[in-house]
């Protein structure tokens, strides 16, 4: 049997067959690290969110996307329970979105994304919008003129 996905291999999550936990099998221990970074994934797909954190921590993602690398987990902060996570987060966002329903969007999809992938319940997501992204005027000569494409010469 063939296996068909029409989403690419690295949007992919596996999914794994449901079995019921074994008695005495050992425990299972999810860090803050993981929960923030899973929160940070799903915060940062909705759209109107520019980045997360405050001015210091934006500078050093931006150096750290310089060089190749990047921290999913900037601007949020986790911290969990044996079966509860809260999550707080601090963003910017894009002028022009309305603030409260973003907020309303980010707090819905780290609510599902948190639930499903960590499987912990999620008791708050606290949100601080710390600024708001004002692109500034395009630059001279950075807007291509608009120019008919030449016809194949046959």
């Amino acid at each position: 049997m063939e296996y068909q996905n029409s989403q690419p291999a690295a949007a992919r999550v596996p999914e794994l067959p449901a079995t019921a936990p074994m008695p005495g099998s050992g425990r299972t221990v999810i860090s803050e690290a993981a929960v923030a970074k899973v929160a940070g994934i799903a915060a940062r797909a909705v759209p109107g969110v520019y980045s997360l954190g405050t001015g210091p921590s934006r500078a050093l993602g931006a150096f750290r996307d310089a060089v190749g690398s990047s921290d999913h987990a900037a601007g949020v902060r986790a911290e969990v329970g044996e079966t509860q996570v809260a999550v707080d987060i601090d963003l910017v966002a894009l002028y022009g979105t309305p603030l409260h329903a973003l907020a309303d969007q980010i707090r819905a999809a780290v609510y599902s994304a948190v639930e499903e992938l960590v499987g912990l319940q999620v008791i708050e997501v606290n949100i601080e919008i710390t600024d708001v992204y004002v692109p500034g005027p395009p630059k001279p000569g950075a807007v291509a003129e608009a120019r008919p494409s030449r016809e194949a010469i046959q």
